[in-house]
């Protein structure tokens, strides 16, 4: 691991909630919680802080949206079974009230005789 990468990760492990995803304000509390004497340095080691809390940001929208469809999936699913069931329900019926009907003429026939 390069030291860009190690040291924004020791910072990042001590201060995490400090960082959010501007680089001006990264800068700006590097400053407060570590001294780093290269300009160069702390700007490389802000600008990792800043991509890696934006790429976390990211990460979290993307699994917070995947989640959101797929429970809107899941009622879309549950919907579509109960109407499937109603329709089933209703199928039921007409063909009971089918067999009824076929039924009583020949009800109707026999009391009759």
């Amino acid at each position: 691991m390069d030291r860009i990468k190690r040291i924004s990760y020791e910072v990042l492990d001590l201060y995490k909630s400090k960082f959010n995803e501007d680089f001006a304000d990264n800068k700006k509390m590097l400053d407060q919680v570590s001294i780093v004497r290269s300009k160069g340095l702390k700007n490389e080691i802000a600008g990792y802080i800043t991509k890696f809390i934006k790429k976390e940001v990211r990460e979290e929208k993307e699994k917070q949206a995947r989640i959101s469809s797929s429970k809107s999936e899941q009622q879309m699913e549950e919907q579509s079974e109960s109407m499937i069931n109603e329709s089933v329900t209703t199928d039921e019926v007409s063909e009971v009230v089918a067999e009824i009907d076929e039924e009583s003429p020949e009800t109707a026939v026999k009391q009759t005789e």
